[in-house]
């Protein structure tokens, strides 16, 4: 059955959220259509709306009651009806009253519209592992969080196995998080890029002349000194680094080495484990720039070509091709920098099945350590939201199509002797699916598991980057950002460093109970 649009039967913002959040994922959205009673509904309410009420019938335990009014073909209404109740006490009431309308409302939509919206229920947010984490936290064996994640939130089994293993496999990452309180990361934005790529929403730029981006790199340099600094006033430590954007290594071989410099001198120590700079064009890499790579001890390389067919990479705006990814990456393996990564999306635009087999079978001939699979999104900005039609037919919307690209991923990344170490999920994402990082037993990037699980104090330095300081006695966050904005971001770098100062000084500057 088609439905369009949804109106609520009340005013109660939490609620509204919630039966928003599960809408969207049908793609439905709310109509300003005044809400009127339910005795009327049969005058005024359009065959392709439906009429949401939900209420709180019981206290203890809590139990909602959720109804949902539409009209069928033949022009009668009919009124289904979702029960549900809290199964943990432990569970706050407000928390309690969404997730149970959402599992409602989840439940009632598949049967009104006949469609299936995705594995991941009414699970919603970039970091689902976070959740796991939280129940090991409380004492929960691996088993039952496996059990809660699916029961409480309608994932399909599979998924909630994955985002478990996952996050026990995490846990070796944060055995010392706690014991190194000031043990920090550090991640450096690079907003520029050779060109523009079909999907991408990121903050970057075609990179622009040398004048423009000595400009960038003098307020750079501002931002980098100054977390220097915060790093010797509160004795921090810096465990990983990673460099990223856009694409760091489309500036030039002398802005790249002086970018490296800089960031070298400034925070490598003996006690930093990681290094990675993003490499993701190979039409961004030369022989010098992997030198200078080499030089500061660059550990690891994020090589990424999202597919290996020429068509598909001459559809999304890449200026390269299959062989200069191949070359790139035997020079780089070559060159000795310990791992590399290798990046694919699945679903882009006019492939099928058989092409993502393809590229998997040329990635596993080149055995790189680690291996990101992404699932497209089709982001609010990109030229491929706006153009969508013209892009990709409705057939290749369809989840299940998806899930058997990213099922392929998956078989040649264990033929590699990897597993998957950290997953995420976003807005717009066909089949409402995720992303997942395998990499080869000791190979995982260490950076990629702190910034997801947030477990670790991370220092923004760019355009767009986020500062995130993490009390690990309690796993508390607090978050300041710098602008977007690449002239925003140069005008007021010392303000947004002084931001970051404010904030990373109530961590640890002051008494933990104060923060």
């Amino acid at each position: 059955m088609l439905i369009k649009h949804f109106v609520l039967n009340g005013a109660d913002t939490i609620i509204a959220k919630a039966i928003n959040d599960v809408m969207v994922l049908f793609g439905i959205t709310e109509n300003k259509i005044n809400c009127r009673q339910e005795d009327g509904a049969s005058t005024w309410l359009p065959a392709d709306t439906v009429l949401v009420k939900s209420k709180i019938d019981s206290q203890e335990p809590i139990q909602v009651n959720t109804e949902f009014i539409y009209r069928l073909d033949d022009g009668s209404m009919k009124c289904l009806k979702q029960v549900n109740h809290v199964t943990s006490e432990c569970e706050p009431p407000v928390s309690a009253y969404k997730r149970l309308t959402k599992l409602n409302t989840l439940a009632a939509m598949c049967q009104i519209t006949g469609q299936d919206p995705g594995p991941w229920g009414i699970l919603h947010g970039v970091r689902p592992t976070k959740l796991v984490h939280r129940l090991l936290d409380q004492g929960l064996s691996q088993n039952d969080s496996k059990a809660m994640i699916s029961n409480q939130y309608a994932v399909a089994g599979t998924k909630a196995k994955l985002v478990t293993d996952i996050a026990i496999r995490q846990r070796l990452f944060f055995a010392l998080n706690r014991s190194a309180p000031k043990a920090v990361s550090i991640y450096v934005g690079i907003p520029f890029c050779p060109s523009r790529c079909l999907y991408c929403s990121f903050p970057a730029y075609v990179l622009p002349n040398d004048d423009r981006i000595d400009v960038f790199l003098t307020a750079l340099r501002k931002d980098i000194e100054a977390a220097c600094n915060l790093i010797r006033r509160y004795n921090l430590t810096v465990e990983n680094i990673y460099i990223g954007g856009g694409t760091p290594t489309s500036l030039s071989n002398k802005h790249f080495k002086g970018l490296l410099s800089s960031v070298s001198d400034h925070f490598i120590t003996s006690s930093t484990r990681e290094f990675t700079v993003e490499a993701g064009r190979p039409d961004s890499i030369n022989e010098e720039k992997i030198d200078t790579m080499r030089a500061y001890n660059v550990s690891r390389v994020s090589i990424n070509p999202q597919s290996m067919q020429q068509k598909t990479l001459n559809l999304i705006g890449r200026n390269h091709t299959v062989e200069d990814i191949i070359n790139t990456f035997g020079k780089i393996r070559q060159s000795g920098i310990p791992l590399i990564n290798m990046d694919v999306i699945a679903g882009l635009p006019g492939e099928d099945v058989q092409d993502v087999a393809d590229t998997m079978a040329q990635i596993k001939a080149l055995n790189p350590d680690n291996l990101t699979v992404h699932t497209l999104a089709v982001k609010k900005g990109s030229i491929l939201k706006t153009e969508i039609a013209h892009y990709l037919k409705p057939t290749s919307l369809q989840g299940e199509n998806i899930q058997h690209m990213l099922d392929i991923a998956e078989q040649y990344a264990c033929q590699m002797n990897m597993h998957p170490y950290y997953l995420y999920r976003q807005k717009y994402m066909m089949g409402n699916l995720e992303n997942v990082g395998y990499a080869k037993a000791g190979a995982e990037c260490r950076y990629n598991v702190q910034i997801m699980e947030e477990r670790q104090t991370i220092i923004g330095i760019g355009p767009a980057a986020a500062t995130k300081a993490v009390n690990v006695s309690n796993w508390r966050l607090k978050s300041c950002y710098n602008a977007k904005d690449l002239l925003s971001y140069i005008h007021n770098v010392d303000v947004y460093t002084g931001r970051r100062d404010q904030l990373l000084a109530a961590l640890f500057a002051r008494n933990e109970e104060e923060y």
